[in-house]
């Protein structure tokens, strides 16, 4: 598998903001964010066991796949074999693939459709220009939490605005970046 880098830190945003965290961030992608911070030319060959040993080094009991898109590398054995460490399994997705089963909570951060996840704990919407965050919603699998998060707090205001206006979203700040973490 190709990966990024592994590294230990806290959850910066949504449900689980402030836990700690493992992150395995997955190198490559299948959309083309002007926003996105992963530097997808730089990236390991690792194994599953290699990825398992690595994430073993750090005491979290959450371990976070994100990318780049990990759906177009995670795989179920890599799953289970993480939750046998005792770890929950966490992915941070686009949406535009399906994931393993097993995996324990979806965070879904949508970009442009098609969409073609099948299940969604968490919604996350960025707040970019013109974007309308029911209209996607309305494109997904109903979700347990929704969040929008401004664009990298360029746009706070305006999404507090949102979302006072529409009570079922909650607010999400990217607080690693607010606290300057990784």
């Amino acid at each position: 598998m190709r990966v990024n880098e592994i590294f230990y830190s806290l959850q910066g945003e949504g449900v689980h903001a402030g836990c700690p965290a493992v992150f395995v961030r997955f190198s490559g992608c299948n959309r083309a964010c002007e926003f996105c911070d992963t530097d997808f030319a730089r990236f390991s060959e690792m194994t599953e066991e290699e990825i398992i040993e690595a994430i073993s080094r750090y005491p979290a009991e959450i371990v976070i796949f994100t990318g780049g898109e990990p759906a177009l590398q995670l795989t179920d054995s890599l799953v289970r074999a993480v939750q046998a460490t005792g770890r929950r399994v966490h992915v941070e997705t686009n949406g535009s693939l399906p994931l393993p089963d097993s995996v324990d909570w979806v965070t879904c951060s949508p970009k442009t459709p098609p969409y073609s996840i099948g299940r969604i704990d968490e919604l996350k919407v960025l707040l970019t220009p013109g974007a309308d965050p029911e209209a996607i919603a309305a494109q997904l699998p109903r979700a347990r939490a929704y969040c929008l998060q401004p664009l990298s707090c360029s746009n706070t205001d305006l999404c507090v605005d949102w979302l006072k206006a529409h009570p079922r979203w909650r607010l999400s700040l990217q607080t690693h970046k607010l606290i300057n973490i990784r």
